[in-house]
């Protein structure tokens, strides 16, 4: 597939892959959506807005440049952004593909980090080099100061142009926690929304932190995605079980809803109001209890967002799928074009282990 390079906002522009329960695959316009809605479902998408999440500055015991992507955190609460989890890269900026990007210095706990005017020390080194545990040494004002003077957008190399910070929005963005945009929800705009209300659907968001989508590093690909920490607000909740009690469908906008309301019908049994840190992982031996249904971008084989489509359809599926967005030449990424993936009810759940052995024994 090739990429898009340029932001989008709304449906004008791109198109819709769609496979339905039946394992049928069409190709459509982002705008044909909501056709495909019905009366009673209920379409949840993430209204986080994305933060200036990369950081330029210097490595105190080296004197060398780094560039940190904040990449975690355990709450969404406006003062609790004095800890994160980020990911650390050499010199260099988004112009070079991440894969190639320098290594960092060796990085360990204590070492101090300055941005400028602002000052962070590593708390831990965690289960990869690259990946740390950070405070800055400030109170929360001066961080958000900070964030929203000197920090940018997270960006790759595809990416034409630098973006600014609201490129990354969709257009029902509100608060500022995530660490990538939710990017399934470029496919949203208002008139979108009234068109999916007039088919007798319903429309909800919840706040999900959206973390980074890749470091360049195969090894830390392989640790995402990170814990992200989401809100249900209770409308959300009493709507959710509205839709199920009405035989409705849970369509979700985007990876991070399906995580979400996964994990809190984990914890519940049913999607409940409030916060949770989203530690789950869903993939092929997930089975869903709550979504039915996932508008998401294009990813390629192999990345946690392509993984997650394997709780909704077999591998058969999901080849088919590549190769049609190949053929007629989707773009991937976030700006790219869009899948609406139905679930599949017949699909069996099958874990990595056993799909391995059916392949030895076969």
């Amino acid at each position: 597939m090739n990429v898009a390079t340029v932001p989008r906002h709304g449906p004008r522009g791109a198109r819709l892959l769609v496979i339905d329960d039946h394992r049928q695959i069409s190709h459509h316009t982002a705008a044909d959506l909501p056709r495909f809605i019905r009366r009673n479902d209920l379409i949840v998408a993430n209204d986080a807005a994305t933060l200036p999440a990369s950081l330029a500055g210097i490595h105190e015991r080296t004197g060398r440049s780094i560039e940190i992507r904040l990449a975690g955190r355990t709450s969404l609460a406006p003062h609790a952004v004095r800890h994160f989890l980020a990911v650390v890269f050499g010199e260099g900026d988004y112009r070079t593909p991440t894969e190639r990007r320098h290594a960092p210095p060796r990085l360990c706990p204590d070492d101090r980090l300055t941005f400028g005017t602002l000052h962070a020390h590593v708390l831990r080194v965690l289960s990869h080099p690259r990946l740390i545990e950070i405070t800055f040494d400030a109170m929360p004002r001066v961080i958000w100061q900070y964030l929203s003077r000197h920090a940018t957008a997270i960006q790759y190399a595809y990416l034409a142009e630098p973006l600014d910070i609201w490129d990354t929005w969709t257009a029902i963005a509100s608060q500022p926690v995530a660490f990538e945009a939710p990017s399934a929800g470029f496919i949203l705009d208002w008139a979108t929304v009234r068109q999916i209300k007039s088919r007798g659907a319903r429309f909800a968001t919840i706040t999900h932190a959206a973390g980074i989508s890749s470091t360049g590093d195969p090894e830390l690909d392989r640790l995402l995605p990170f814990d992200e920490p989401y809100e249900i607000p209770a409308s959300t909740a009493a709507l959710i079980a509205d839709a199920k009690r009405k035989r409705g469908r849970v369509i979700a906008v985007g990876t991070t809803v399906v995580r979400a309301l996964e994990h809190s019908a984990g914890r519940h049994g049913c999607v409940a109001a409030g916060p949770g840190l989203a530690t789950n992982r869903i993939g092929p031996a997930t089975s869903l209890r709550i979504v039915d249904g996932i508008v998401s971008g294009m990813h390629e084989r192999g990345s946690s967002h392509y993984d997650l489509l394997r709780a909704f359809h077999a591998d058969d599926s999901l080849d088919r799928m590549s190769v049609e967005a190949e053929r007629h030449d989707y773009r991937s990424h976030e700006f790219g074009d869009a899948v609406f993936v139905i679930r599949d009810q017949n699909r069996e759940i099958v874990d990595d282990d056993q799909r391995c052995a059916r392949r030895i024994s076969a």
